[in-house]
């Protein structure tokens, strides 16, 4: 099967102008946003292991318990595999954390094979791992397999962007907007992030009424 990516900034131009033709209402959200940043990440274990670690902290406290934990070289594997409970909670996993990573070591993910897997079979496989549900399955499909055409229906602030594009009277749930923005596919990694840059102006209250 054909897995379009988006790889660089030029071809994100060329999927916004193509949504933009399928829904107009993103033609202002484009003009006051531009061309986002993509955002790409090289993806693999440690890419997931770190998503795991930085669930409800914030920025600087995943960041700090990151830091010791390479420092302590509890970033692989084998080395997780090899470790204690009390080595991996020394350095500041929680309980539940714990389980979660020796869930993703135990799982053995083949991350070259989900390169030309299926959107919803690479979700499959990820969400299989313990503390990893759709959003991140979602990330990791954008920033880190950079396919083409992901809309992160699980996001809070692409649900209140989308809100606010589409007039809707109330934040639309996950399936609603699934199914509200299935014309925009092949592009809704664009929407994505044309949403999440337009979310950042309402927050800030610097975005021109659509």
């Amino acid at each position: 099967m054909n897995i379009q990516t988006l790889n660089t900034p030029e071809q994100l131009t060329t999927h916004i102008n193509a949504l933009i033709a399928i829904e107009p209402r993103f033609a202002p959200v484009y003009e006051q946003v531009g061309v986002p940043s993509l955002r790409h990440n090289a993806g693999g274990f440690e890419q997931l292991m770190r998503a795991v670690v930085g669930q409800q902290l914030s920025v600087a406290a995943a960041a700090s318990i990151w830091q010791r934990l390479d420092d302590a070289d509890l970033t692989t594997p084998s080395m997780i595999q090899h470790a204690s409970n009390d080595a991996l909670r020394a350095q500041g996993l929680s309980k539940q954390k714990t389980r979660y990573v020796r869930s993703l070591v135990a799982h053995d993910i083949d991350f070259a094979a989900l390169e030309t897997m299926p959107n919803e079979a690479v979700i499959k496989a990820l969400t299989a791992v313990t503390g990893i549900g759709r959003w991140t399955a979602e990330m990791y499909l954008l920033f880190s397999l950079k396919r083409a055409d992901v809309l992160a229906v699980d996001d809070l602030a692409i649900k209140v962007a989308a809100m606010t594009l589409l007039n809707l009277p109330e934040r639309p749930t996950p399936k609603q907007l699934d199914t509200l923005t299935k014309d925009w596919s092949p592009h809704r990694s664009a929407a994505s992030l044309l949403l999440w840059s337009y979310y950042g102006l309402l927050r800030n209250k610097t975005a021109i009424p659509l």
